[in-house]
């Protein structure tokens, strides 16, 4: 089966379809209570403070969209020893019922053209490790290489609340 569908980057009104696609995510990975985000918060660090990007696949054409059939949402970090910007894709989704018809793999190809755009140096991101389809379709298709050696940390607002204590100076 194949279907036809395009790319775009997200506007602000794409909020509740992004906030959609990531409950979806979430749901997927088995934390659907873990997703927290709100239409405001999408609105406010995505699309006014710029802290994040998000490209959207679309059943249809671009001037004749229809549902949405995937997301990719990214931020650009920095690396000391390349000295170049670099993307961290902080999350990817295609619907299930869409799956294994290219989507992933144009959301991707989005990304590699962003990134060489902007002189990026890395295009990183973190997989679940019982995810093992997604896992062999980026070692196998992507040609990507696993970071072993590496272990992901996380703070979360309590431990981020903590680090007062470590600061020289208070606010």
């Amino acid at each position: 089966m194949s279907i036809q569908y395009h790319i775009r980057p997200a506007t602000v009104n794409d909020v509740d379809t992004l906030l959609q696609l990531v409950i979806e995510l979430a749901t997927y990975e088995n934390e659907p209570e873990s997703a927290k985000a709100t239409s405001d918060l999408f609105k406010e660090n995505v699309f006014e403070k710029g802290y994040a990007h998000a490209l959207l696949a679309f059943q249809g054409m671009p001037d004749a969209p229809g549902v949405p059939l995937g997301m990719a949402l990214y931020f650009f970090n920095f690396s000391t020893w390349t000295g170049k910007p670099g993307i961290y894709l902080e999350d990817l989704f295609v619907r299930p019922e869409v799956r294994n018809m290219g989507i992933g793999k144009a959301l991707f190809g989005e990304l590699g053209k962003i990134s060489q755009e902007k002189g990026c140096g890395r295009l990183d991101w973190s997989v679940l490790t019982w995810n093992e389809p997604s896992i062999a379709f980026y070692e196998k298709v992507l040609l990507a290489k696993r970071m072993d050696g590496w272990m992901g940390m996380r703070l979360t607002e309590e431990g981020i609340e903590n680090l007062k204590g470590f600061a020289l100076t208070t606010n």
